[in-house]
């Protein structure tokens, strides 16, 4: 089997997991009901170039600058790498999201991402990369997330409530890194 098959076979079982938990849901009493969904987006600057700026939006890139709590468990590709197609897993307290890089392109400054929390929510994130001159990267950042039951709307409002300040947490922790490798 080929990587493209592998990876494919793993996008696959992740939306098919996604959809058995939708019927599971749909057919449970406290579900019922409308599901929340909620965007929220954010923006910073990155006193970095563009070329040192776009690496860090990786799974494994993150890792330079992300608090401890991000810490990817690679399922594809092994050695774990930042590639459009990765398949992978955080954990989040008591739950496990199964993450997939929907797209990975550094050139064109796009990464994406979709996962999902088991009984709670999928979450899209969209981040846009722009070289603003030589020496500063714009980061316009979309988060999506829908509720995958009723019950569960009131975590997916508190977690969109939470994203909106994202923006300066994550330029912070950026500028901290970098800071720390300018030294």
């Amino acid at each position: 089997m080929n990587n493209k098959s592998i990876l494919l076979a793993l996008v696959i079982l992740v939306f098919a997991g996604g959809i058995g938990l939708f019927y599971h849901f749909r057919n449970h009493k406290e579900s019922s009901g409308p599901r929340y969904r909620v965007r929220t987006e954010f923006e910073f600057t990155v006193q970095a170039p563009y070329k040192i700026t776009a690496p860090l939006f990786g799974p494994e890139g993150e890792r330079a600058w992300a608090s401890d709590d991000w810490n990817p468990r690679f399922v594809y590709p092994e050695p774990a790498q930042d590639v459009e197609g990765a398949v992978f897993q955080v954990s989040h307290g008591h739950h496990t999201s199964t993450w997939v890089n929907t797209a990975f392109d550094l050139e064109r400054g796009h990464m994406e991402y979709v996962y999902f929390l088991p009984d709670l929510m999928t979450t899209r994130i969209d981040i846009h990369l722009t070289q603003t001159n030589s020496d500063t990267t714009g980061v316009h950042v979309a988060y999506e997330r829908t509720a995958l039951s009723a019950a569960a709307n009131q975590r997916v409002r508190e977690f969109g409530e939470h994203d909106r300040n994202n923006g300066a947490v994550w330029g912070a922790d950026i500028e901290r890194h970098l800071a720390s490798q300018r030294r």
